[in-house]
Parts: C-alpha cells; sequence; structure tokens
C-alpha cells in the first residue's frame, strides 16, 4: 500500500507565515523559519561564496553547520551560516566574496 504524503506529515507542525526577503535586492516570498540556505537553494541560488585565495566556488556542503561552505552576509553582518539562519521578514541575504566581501 502506498504511502500517502499527508501521513508524513508530524500533527502540529506548519510552515511559518510568508515573508518578504531580499536576495542580492531581489525581493521574494520565503516562509519564516525556514533557514536561509533553504530559501537560497529553493531559489536556484546555488553558489552562495567564493573562496579568497583560489575563487573557488562553494555553497550547500554539510547543511548542519560544521563545514562553513555556505557562508552569506545577512542584514550587513558577514560570514553567517546560511545552514543554520533562520529566515525573518525584510532580512537582507547577499552572497560573498573573499572573505565575506560582498560581490
Amino acid at each position: 500500500m502506498p504511502v500517502e504524503p499527508s501521513n508524513l506529515r508530524t500533527e502540529g507542525i506548519s510552515r511559518g507565515e510568508i515573508v518578504l526577503v531580499y536576495i542580492e535586492d531581489r525581493e521574494v516570498q520565503a516562509f519564516e523559519g525556514d533557514t536561509v540556505l533553504g530559501l537560497l537553494w529553493a531559489n536556484g541560488d546555488h553558489d552562495l561564496r567564493r573562496t579568497a585565495r583560489t575563487r573557488e566556488v562553494r555553497g550547500f556542503f554539510c547543511g548542519i553547520g560544521v563545514c562553513f561552505d555556505c557562508l552569506v552576509t545577512i542584514d550587513g553582518k558577514r560570514n553567517v551560516r546560511a545552514c543554520l539562519e533562520r529566515v525573518k521578514q525584510g532580512m537582507r541575504i547577499s552572497r560573498q566574496q573573499d572573505a565575506g566581501y560582498q560581490r
């Protein structure tokens, strides 16, 4: 017997309210409480930063705050781990170059 998706939901848990945030000055809708990494990934923003020395692209790797590959700038604060930060109304998210400089 196939499992219906509605049977996989945990009772009492739902998505947050829809809020507006800015990714590179682009206004997008998001669910409050989702991770910034989830929002970026869902919007097709997979390259989150470039390394200082080799300019290598970095993005989603571990997703649990261990690897530091998903560093972004949020509301002017550099080197925030996108996988740990929760979406809030009006936040401004920018991808990084080098050691936290915006591109």
